[in-house]
C-alpha cells in the first residue's frame, strides 16, 4: 500500500516509543511511504526548533527518513481543502503519490475522513485500517 505518514507522525516516531514508532517501522518494511521535500524540511526544522535536536542530529534523522520515502512533488489543489495551507500540501503529496491513505494526528485532516479517494486515518486506527485492506 502507498501511504503518507504526516510530519506529526514522523516526529512522534522519533521522539517517543509508541504507536507512531511502531507504525513507521511497520510501514518501512511492508508499504511504500510517500513524502516530499516539504515533509523533510518541516521534519528537520521541527526537530531542531521544538525538540532541541542539533542540526547534525536532525540532518541524520532527515536522511534516514528520506532514504525510506518515495519523494514526489505535491500536486497543487484547485480549491483549498483545509484552513491551514500546509495541510493542503500534505494532501497534494498524497495525491501526487497515488496514495491509498494518509496517516496523521492532525484534527483538520482527520475531519475530512476521505479526500479524493484517500482515507485519512489516525496512527491508532492504522492497524485496523490495514487489516481491512
Amino acid at each position: 500500500m502507498r501511504l503518507v505518514l504526516d510530519t506529526n507522525v514522523l516526529i512522534a516516531a522519533f521522539i517517543a516509543h509508541g504507536t507512531c514508532q511502531e507504525v513507521l517501522e511497520h510501514c518501512i518494511y511492508h508499504h511504500e511511504i510517500v513524502g516530499s521535500s516539504f515533509f523533510l524540511n518541516e521534519f528537520h526544522r521541527t526537530l531542531v526548533r521544538k525538540f532541541g535536536y542539533s542540526r547534525s542530529e536532525a540532518g541524520a534523522a532527515e536522511q534516514l527518513v528520506h532514504s525510506r520515502m518515495i519523494i514526489v512533488e505535491p500536486q497543487a489543489l484547485e480549491v483549498p481543502a483545509c484552513r491551514d495551507p500546509d495541510d493542503d500540501i500534505v494532501l497534494g503529496t498524497a495525491l501526487a503519490g497515488a496514495c491509498q491513505c494518509l496517516v496523521t494526528g492532525d484534527a483538520d485532516l482527520l475531519a475530512l475522513v476521505r479526500y479524493r479517494g484517500i482515507d485519512m486515518i489516525s496512527p491508532s486506527s492504522f492497524w485496523r485500517y490495514q487489516g481491512s485492506k
